[in-house]
């Protein structure tokens, strides 16, 4: 393969990564700021299968395009912007991981609610908070490794 296609596909997996994770969180919180557990429902169920197709997609090749490109370029694995970026990568995961089931669970007190014709219940709530805080850290870490990516900053 290729290093055009390479950089091209590592590339568009970032966008994707940003892409989905912008828009889910955008949509997340509309959803949710209406209180209306029905859209809230359907928002968080198109949510749930957005971050399944198109963000785990993205997460499995940025690792595997990543590599392929330390090997064409002839930069290993030990240097610093390389390792920085793979233990951002870790943590982005740590919170991801707990982020997808939030998102299944709102989407399922959501579905209670609105079929009880209920409020949303305390439980709800606790669990959006948690995914809204987690977004910070675990959106912060992609950001900050395209800035590793693209300035690929030494020791110094």
């Amino acid at each position: 393969m290729g290093y055009l296609l390479l950089k091209f596909l590592h590339v568009l997996g970032a966008i994707v990564l940003l892409g989905t994770g912008s828009g889910i969180a955008f949509f997340m919180l509309m959803a949710n700021r209406s209180r209306n557990a029905e859209f809230i429902a359907r928002t968080a169920g198109v949510v749930v299968v957005a971050d399944l197709i198109f963000t785990a997609s993205a997460v499995i090749t940025q690792p595997i395009t990543g590599y392929l490109l330390l090997r064409e370029t002839g930069f290993r694995l030990s240097e610093f912007w390389v390792v920085a970026a793979v233990c951002l990568y870790v943590i982005a995961g740590m919170f991801w991981l707990p982020v997808v089931w939030i998102q299944m669970r709102l989407r399922d007190l959501a579905m209670v609610a609105a079929r009880t014709d209920q409020p949303l219940s305390a439980a709800y709530d606790r669990l959006f908070k948690i995914w809204f805080l987690f977004g910070f850290p675990g959106f912060g870490a992609v950001i900050a490794i395209v800035w590793l990516m693209i300035a690929k900053p030494g020791w110094s």
